[in-house]
């Protein structure tokens, strides 16, 4: 009886001072009262067995998603057809119906957050922009569509070699001043063949806040594990994230998360990627990865549907099928 009173005034005494008590015999956490092999996570904390907990002093409160689309061309600058030979419009759809899944999940598992859904659209014909409104009407009604003109950077972008590299860059551009006006934590920069498992957004954000708590700095976040990650003899470092391993990259592609600190602190950078096309088309973000920390996924939380022979695409052990067939639209 005397061993109960003192077990439950323990227990009490450990919960106010914020620590946490393991029952290693029982698999359980009197303390959260949530058997071990459940999420022992909570909003203050990350926890993770064995490693003990991470306290969240880089809480995120606001996401923008700026989802960028041009419906009208396959591929840029490729003659080469993606994966599945569907019409440009269907990875559209797709991509987007599972980025309206993986933010219903996000709300679910954090309802506090709030999410600013921005579509920047370059010159889609009416019919696929029905498709487009119908897709988030039913799914995710909380968004805005911007009616992207190429026209109106027609001064600064120095270098125009097509007309479909110009409205590349130049919606690039338009996404970037977007969020330049965001009042918010993270922006997350999102591409149109971007296939999304429905844990994504949830993973990147507990991620992030883990990550960024414990470096005591922001990171930028990649979304998918790109086989070109394994194409050289790069060293790397591996992190925990909330839910799987990441890997530190110093590589990305236009897809990705920062937070609005870093999108000011290295505005430059970001303008600059849209002035011309450079080789790589991505050399001045992949320079500030040489003073930040920047991380992707093993294994991968979004799938890049380009052609099945391209580094730049399909992540590696992922069933692509199945997720391609799990968010089409009927």
């Amino acid at each position: 009886m005397k061993k109960n009173i003192f077990k439950k005034l323990f227990i009490k005494i450990s919960k106010l001072v914020g620590y946490e008590i393991i029952d290693q015999n029982e698999f359980y956490s009197p303390t959260l009262e949530k058997p071990l092999n459940e999420k022992l996570s909570n909003t203050h904390k990350s926890i993770i067995l064995p490693l003990g907990e991470v306290k969240l002093t880089k809480k995120i409160k606001n996401l923008s998603i700026i989802f960028r689309t041009n419906s009208n061309v396959d591929i840029w600058d490729q003659n080469k057809k993606r994966v599945f030979e569907e019409p440009k419009i269907e990875y559209v759809l797709r991509c987007l119906f599972s980025l309206t899944k993986s933010i219903k999940r996000l709300k679910k598992e954090n309802s506090l957050i709030d999410i600013n859904l921005v579509i920047v659209d370059d010159n889609s014909i009416l019919e696929n922009l029905n498709k487009i409104k119908n897709v988030l009407d039913k799914n995710y009604s909380k968004y805005i569509i911007i009616n992207h003109k190429k026209e109106e950077h027609k001064n600064k972008i120095l270098e125009r070699a097509n007309d479909q590299t110009f409205s590349n860059l130049s919606s690039l551009l338009k996404c970037f001043e977007i969020a330049k006006k965001e009042n918010t934590d993270l922006i997350y920069f999102v591409e149109d063949d971007y296939l999304h498992f429905e844990n994504s957004l949830n993973d990147m954000i507990n991620t992030y806040e883990r990550v960024s708590s414990q470096t005591k700095k922001d990171i930028i976040i990649c979304p998918c594990d790109y086989p070109f990650n394994y194409m050289t003899n790069e060293k790397t470092n591996i992190l925990i994230g909330s839910n799987q391993h990441w890997r530190l990259v110093k590589k990305i592609l236009c897809t990705f998360m920062i937070s609005k600190n870093m999108l000011d602190k290295y505005w430059d950078n970001l303008k600059k990627t849209c002035e011309k096309r450079h080789d790589p088309f991505e050399k001045y973000l992949n320079e500030i990865l040489l003073n930040e920390l920047g991380i992707s996924p093993v294994n991968t939380l979004s799938v890049h549907l380009t052609n099945v022979n391209s580094s730049y695409g399909l992540s590696p052990f992922v069933d692509i099928k199945k997720l391609w067939e799990e968010n089409k639209i009927v």
